[in-house]
């Protein structure tokens, strides 16, 4: 028995530098030695014209969901096996052109497909049981070698968020408590890893306080360098961020989405809206010697061009190292998609709407227009990352950063220019 595991890109010339993915080395932990599976990243590779296996199978999010439909049609002769964020979170959608789907993480659905497509009777769906907890991939996987990949590999411990934003596909995923895999599991990972610097890409590395100080103690001696994302309650705790610092963490990036508090009530954002001050928990978080990266969301109701406006501005003022401007982007599932489709302010399923692009407004925001409002965003985000501005944030942060920290600072800051530079182009082409 053939598979062939594809991975999509959401741009249709793949990427200079791409973050290795997890699913991969997932799969190939849970695969039988005797099934072999051809693992192909459209991100890094063309797909092929043509393929010899019996089954394809596709991990799907909603950015690549329309092509993964295409390319399923054109290969009806195979069976279409569907997995991913977007047959998750609409399975009825996916079932439309595909075998089998699978609902859920893959340690809960692989291991009974192959044995089904073994025997010859491969069920509709699959679903995972949300008890089913995270595994240690192969540590000797070897698609990834001699691949075009970033120098920053990736890692995760664990899966969801205690949080729930409207706007947040994460609940959608992962409904209930957090998953977290064997902590001693997650050190022999790592340690296998090549990479000196690591992504670690859970929703959220704050799961509670008990369980992140043991993780952090754990990974100390492992002398990587270390990003994260995690919520901004952090900042308050200073136990946790010295723990950071001390295990060789540089960088955070923090969920503020806002300035407004209105808008952060609208959103849901628990964990902003506890915080005293915004000035207050970043000033802590530089005490500590961590760079940040800063998310915003743009256009929430209340965002006008002048409160938008005042997010760069306070961007700029805290000068964080990166900030991810995002546009609003109402996801399937979320309790932001259903409140718009209820309003009538977003297109029905614009992710198979064949005039959508990558990048482009899905909805109307209630103070400009479609147009207006990705107008301002690409201005934004160009401005942001123009020389004159990196270099101002640069020696703002050297004031406080070692010079290693600083240079480190810069080279970020530059190597996210050339990203934030294709996002402009694809927001106003």
């Amino acid at each position: 028995m053939k598979i062939t595991f594809i991975s999509f890109s959401v741009l249709e010339k793949g990427y200079a530098s791409a973050l290795k993915t997890l699913v991969f080395p997932i799969i190939s932990a849970l695969t039988p030695k005797d099934v072999k599976i051809n693992f192909i990243d459209e991100r890094v590779e063309d797909l092929p014209k043509t393929i010899d296996s019996d089954i394809i199978v596709m991990t799907v999010g909603t950015m690549t969901s329309r092509k993964a439909r295409a390319f399923a049609l054109k290969h009806k002769d195979k069976i279409i096996a569907v997995g991913g964020p977007h047959p998750t979170s609409l399975p009825e959608e996916c079932l439309e052109y595909a075998d089998t789907i699978f609902i859920g993480d893959a340690e809960g659905t692989w291991p009974q497909f192959i044995e089904d497509a073994k025997n010859g009777n491969i069920k509709r769906i699959y679903k995972s049981s949300h008890e089913v907890l995270p595994i240690k991939p192969d540590l000797n996987f070897e698609y990834f070698k001699g691949k075009k990949y970033s120098f920053v590999g990736i890692a995760q411990f664990a899966r969801g968020c205690k949080y729930n934003c409207e706007f947040c596909f994460v609940k959608v995923l992962y409904p209930g408590k957090v998953k977290t895999k064997n902590i001693d599991d997650f050190v022999e990972e790592v340690k296998a890893m090549p990479e000196k610097i690591i992504f670690l890409i859970d929703d959220n590395l704050f799961t509670d306080e008990e369980t992140t100080l043991l993780l952090l103690e754990k990974i100390k001696p492992l002398k990587k360098m270390w990003h994260c994302q995690v919520s901004i309650d952090v900042a308050q705790n200073d136990k946790i961020l010295k723990a950071m610092k001390d295990a060789g963490f540089a960088m955070i990036m923090m969920g503020f989405e806002a300035t407004d508090m209105d808008t952060l009530k609208q959103m849901n954002k628990g964990a902003n809206l506890k915080l005293k001050s915004y000035d207050e928990a970043i000033k802590n978080v530089y005490k500590h010697g961590l760079m940040i990266t800063a998310g915003f969301v743009i256009g929430y109701d209340n965002d006008t061009p002048q409160t938008i406006r005042n997010t760069f501005d306070f961007a700029m003022k805290h000068h964080f190292t990166k900030a991810f401007f995002t546009m609003l982007q109402p996801m399937p599932g979320t309790k932001l998609y259903d409140r718009l489709l209820e309003e009538g302010r977003v297109t029905p399923k614009w992710w198979l709407d064949n005039s959508y692009q990558y990048g482009e407004c899905a909805f109307d925001p209630k103070n400009m227009t479609r147009e207006e409002l990705s107008v301002i965003f690409g201005k934004q985000l160009k401005e942001y990352y123009t020389f004159s501005n990196i270099w101002k944030r640069f020696l703002k942060n050297s004031q406080y950063l070692p010079f290693t920290r600083s240079i480190l600072f810069l080279g970020e800051a530059l190597l996210y220019k050339k990203h934030a530079n294709l996002n402009i182009k694809l927001d106003l082409e």
